[in-house]
């Protein structure tokens, strides 16, 4: 995914009337603009995928504080659909079964038996998965096999 097919998806969201799905897709460009302003190049098609997680995460934190403010339907209907949007743009997360294994795998190969390896465990399973796995999911998997 690159910067190139983000435009395009936004022409799409225009010609469609698709108001949340431009949107959001106009925000997650202006994060690319402003990240390529700062370093000075175009981005890698990783960190497109990056900035798509990072306006997920933030999208995310609105909706659940919306949802404790009692904010009106509304707008946390706005929000979930947004959510569902990148969530649909980014790569399948690994969860599940697959994880575990993952997680059992990377433990067995490195030696790792101790809560003092957790954060080297934890660092091994997210380079495996290329970064698609809920992090918090793989420490508190992580936590409860290691002594």
């Amino acid at each position: 995914m690159n910067k190139e097919f983000i435009v395009s998806e936004i022409t799409n969201a225009m010609r469609e009337k698709d108001k949340v799905r431009l949107s959001i897709l106009r925000m997650v460009k202006n994060e690319i603009d402003i990240k390529e302003k700062e370093s000075g190049e175009a981005l890698s098609d990783e960190d497109v995928v990056a900035t798509f997680k990072k306006v997920l995460k933030q999208t995310g934190e609105t909706l659940e504080g919306s949802i404790k403010a009692g904010t009106d339907a509304e707008r946390t209907a706005l929000l979930q659909s947004q959510i569902d949007i990148l969530t649909g743009y980014l790569p399948k997360q690994t969860t599940g079964d697959e994880l575990v294994a993952i997680i059992d795998g990377v433990l067995a190969e490195n030696g790792f038996s101790e809560k003092r390896d957790m954060g080297k465990a934890i660092g091994l399973v997210v380079a495996a998965t290329g970064g698609n796995c809920d992090k918090a999911e793989v420490a508190k998997i992580i936590g409860s096999r290691l002594g």
